[in-house]
């Protein structure tokens, strides 16, 4: 992730969690030090090492951090993830932006991580992401996804064409549409058609698309439509694709799943931060 955008990101999160201050931890504490962990509460694939490092940063460049793992990290549960050693009024007033950051990127880790084992196991077929990401987030839902094993799809609408059905009905034709985008891009943005039909497919396939996308179509359909494509042009399913349907695209000879599940419909990882006692 870029740092600077990571830090002004963070930045904004913090300001709306914390507001004039934290009103508990200031009322309390005189920022003696002390010592914090992070904990998985169930086994996945962690995500948010740059998270933590930067987030502290904001607060105090003196926070020790130790026993940070790396992003994609398989952990148990009840396995340390981070170790924090610092001022306990930082500690406690940074915790929940940083956990709500990290749980959710480890949890979409983890759920692309899981469809990719599936896809591994019965072919080529790479799942990506899409843009229906949570507004001011999707630097880090990306990261997430590649961070499981996946790839992401467009990051932005200016990374690169995707000629859908509105696009369609307002042009024309699939033919109208890709001849109008192709005058106006370079040769190094790749054009992709989404495709409901046979009719559709042929088309694209003629006017020259990069990569076709079948919408909403069955596995069968899929396998049927895949064979049709010459291999110089990329093929994609995408639609409504959950977890169990991913095992019925997989032997289909389709390049790529686009799954939005990934990023509106994952579960967040459970960590925790816990104060280490002095006690202890």
């Amino acid at each position: 992730m870029n740092k600077i955008a990571l830090r002004k990101q963070l930045e904004q999160f913090f300001v709306e969690d914390i507001g004039y201050g934290d009103v508990t931890t200031e009322s309390m504490f005189e920022n003696e030090w002390s010592q914090g962990r992070f904990i998985a509460k169930e086994e996945g694939i962690f995500v948010g090492e740059e998270v933590l490092k930067e987030g502290y940063r904001l607060f105090n460049n003196n926070i020790e951090i130790s026993h940070n793992l790396p992003d994609g990290t398989f952990v148990k549960k009840g396995e340390p993830i981070c170790e924090v050693y610092g001022p306990i009024n930082d500690l406690l007033t940074s915790e929940r932006v940083l956990l709500n950051v990290v749980q959710r990127m480890s949890g979409i880790a983890t759920m692309t991580n899981r469809m990719t084992k599936v896809l591994q196991a019965s072919g080529s077929t790479r799942v990506i992401d899409t843009r229906k990401t949570t507004p001011g987030l999707r630097m880090f839902e990306k990261h997430a996804v590649v961070c499981g094993g996946g790839a992401n799809h467009r990051l932005r609408l200016d990374d690169g064409a995707l000629i859908k059905d509105n696009h369609i009905a307002q042009a024309g034709s699939i033919t109208k549409a890709v001849e109008a985008v192709k005058r106006h891009v370079g040769h190094m943005v790749r054009v992709e058609v989404e495709v409901e039909n046979e009719k559709q497919l042929h088309e694209a396939i003629e006017a020259g698309a990069d990569i076709i996308m079948f919408d909403n179509v069955t596995p069968a359909t899929v396998e049927k439509w895949a064979k049709e494509v010459p291999s110089s042009i990329y093929t994609e399913v995408s639609g409504g694709i959950d977890e169990e349907q991913v095992a019925q695209y997989a032997e289909t000879g389709v390049d790529f799943l686009s799954v939005g599940a990934l990023t509106h419909s994952y579960k967040s990882l459970d960590i925790s931060f816990d104060v280490i006692k002095k006690e202890e």
